[in-house]
C-alpha cells in the first residue's frame, strides 16, 4: 500500500500563508456584502434620475388650484399670444381742448406727426368696446370732431362724428337705423367710413387750402364739378355754419358787419377718398351802395368759404336725394338776385340745411329799414337748443360745434 501526500504548500508562497481556496472564501465573504450595497445605491439614484426626467417629459397636472399657473394639460397659443399690455400714452392724451387743437394743427404739418395722429384716432376706432371704455372712447372721438370742425377740416371732423353715432349699437339700435335711413340706406349694411391712411393726405391738402381766410369767387359748374370725380360715393353730409356780428349776442350787425352763414358739403367714396366744397350766397355789388338798407337788392354771387370763420355748426349726414336736391337748389340760386331782406345768405343756407331735414327755429330780427333771416339771432338759436331735425330723425343725429370764440364768452 502506497501513501500520497497531498499539501496545500506553494512554494513561492510564504511559510506562513493561508492556503488559496481558504484566502478566497476569506475575500469573498468581506467583498460580497459592500457590492450588494454599491448595487443597491446605484439602483436608487438610478431610479430617481429615471422618474425625474420622466417626469418632465409627461404632461404635469397640480394636484390643487393655482393662480400662477396654467391648470391644464396643455397650454393653448392663445396663452401665448394674447398678452395685455397697457397702452402707450400718447401726446394727445390729458390735453386740454385748446392744447390739442395747437398740436394737432402742427401735427397736420410734419407726416410723421400726421401718421401718429392718424394711428391714434385708428386706436380709438378699434379700442375697448366694454361699457366704460366707449364711452371714454366716444368722449375723445366727440373731441377731435369738434377740433378739426375748428380747424375746417369738416370731412374728418364728421367721420369721427359718425364714429360716436356706432357706440353701443345693440342698445341703440333706433338710432343706428336712423342714421342709416338719413344716408339713404335700405337694407345694406350701414357704411364703416374707416380712419386710414388715406385721411393722412386728404387732410394735409386740404389743411392747405384752409389757411387764407378770404373768400373767392365761385361758381355753381365749379361747385358741382367738385363731386363729379367719378367714384362711388358711399356717404353724403352736410354742415349749416354761422359766423356772428358779435360771437355768442344777439346782435344783427356790428357797424356795417353783419356776419355770414353758409354751407358744406362732402362727398365720401368707396376708397375712402372724399371731396368737400364749402360755399356761401353773397351780393356782388352793382354801385356802392348795393346791399344796403337803401338799396336792398343786387346781383349774387356764390363764394369758396373753406377758409370762412365760424361761430357754430350744425351738420348731419344725408342721403343722395337730399344732396341732389341741394346742389339743384344751389343751381338756382345762381341766376338769383340777392336781397338783403328777403334772399340772403342765411335764407339761402336755411333752405339747404331744410333740405337735408334740419330746422333752426327763431332765426329773424329787424334793423334800419329791413327785417329778416340773419346771421346774429339765427347763431343765437343754435346756442340755445333752437334746432332739431325734420326727417323724424333723432336729435343725437346732428353734430352741433361751437368755436373758440363762442365757448370762451
Amino acid at each position: 500500500m502506497r501513501f500520497v501526500i497531498v499539501t496545500d504548500r506553494n512554494p513561492l508562497r510564504p511559510k506562513n500563508a493561508l492556503p488559496d481556496q481558504l484566502q478566497l472564501s476569506m475575500i469573498n465573504r468581506i467583498h460580497l456584502p459592500f457590492f450588494k450595497i454599491f448595487s443597491a445605491v446605484a439602483l436608487t439614484f438610478g431610479t430617481l434620475s429615471a422618474n425625474a426626467q420622466m417626469s418632465a417629459s409627461l404632461p404635469y397636472k397640480q394636484d390643487a388650484a393655482d393662480t400662477s399657473a396654467i391648470n391644464s394639460e396643455y397650454i393653448e397659443e392663445k396663452d401665448f399670444t394674447s398678452v395685455k399690455t397697457k397702452p402707450s400714452v400718447s401726446i394727445f392724451d390729458n390735453v386740454s381742448e385748446n392744447d390739442l387743437q395747437k398740436k394737432v394743427s402742427l401735427s397736420l404739418n410734419n407726416s410723421g406727426d400726421r401718421k401718429q395722429l392718424m394711428n391714434y384716432l385708428k386706436q380709438l376706432e378699434v379700442g375697448d368696446n366694454g361699457s366704460a371704455g366707449n364711452e371714454a372712447r366716444n368722449k375723445t372721438l366727440f373731441k377731435f370732431a369738434n377740433l378739426f370742425a375748428r380747424l375746417k377740416l369738416y370731412p374728418l371732423a364728421m367721420k369721427c362724428f359718425f364714429k360716436t353715432l356706432q357706440k353701443n349699437k345693440q342698445k341703440h339700435s333706433n338710432e343706428e337705423v336712423a342714421v342709416s335711413d338719413s344716408m339713404g340706406i335700405d337694407d345694406s349694411p350701414s357704411p364703416d367710413l374707416p380712419i386710414n391712411t388715406k385721411d393722412d393726405s386728404l387732410a394735409y391738402v386740404q389743411s392747405l387750402q384752409v389757411r387764407s381766410e378770404k373768400s373767392v369767387r365761385t361758381t355753381y359748374e365749379n361747385i358741382s364739378g367738385t363731386f363729379n370725380d367719378g367714384k362711388q360715393a358711399v356717404a353724403y353730409a352736410l354742415l349749416f355754419h354761422v359766423k356772428q356780428p358779435s360771437p355768442g349776442k344777439k346782435k344783427v350787425h356790428v357797424l356795417a358787419y353783419t356776419g355770414h352763414t353758409y354751407i358744406t358739403l362732402i362727398k365720401y367714396n368707396t376708397d375712402s377718398t372724399y371731396v368737400s366744397c364749402s360755399f356761401g350766397f353773397y351780393p356782388k355789388k352793382d354801385h356802392i351802395f348795393s346791399a344796403t338798407p337803401w338799396f336792398p337788392s343786387t346781383s349774387s354771387q356764390f363764394k369758396n368759404d373753406a377758409g370762412h370763420k365760424w361761430d357754430e355748426i350744425i351738420g348731419k349726414f344725408i342721403s343722395k336725394k337730399s344732396f341732389d336736391k341741394i346742389l339743384k337748389l344751389t343751381k338756382e340760386y345762381n341766376d338769383v338776385d340777392y336781397h338783403l331782406s328777403y334772399n340772403n345768405c342765411t335764407d339761402f343756407s336755411l333752405q339747404a340745411a331744410g333740405m337735408a331735414g334740419i330746422s333752426i327755429s327763431n332765426t329773424e330780427g329787424k334793423w334800419f329799414m329791413g327785417h329778416g333771416n340773419n346771421p346774429g339771432v339765427t347763431g343765437q338759436s343754435i346756442l340755445q337748443g333752437g334746432y332739431g331735425t325734420t326727417d323724424k330723425q333723432p336729435v343725437a343725429t346732428l353734430f352741433k360745434s361751437l368755436n373758440t370764440s363762442v365757448t370762451e364768452k
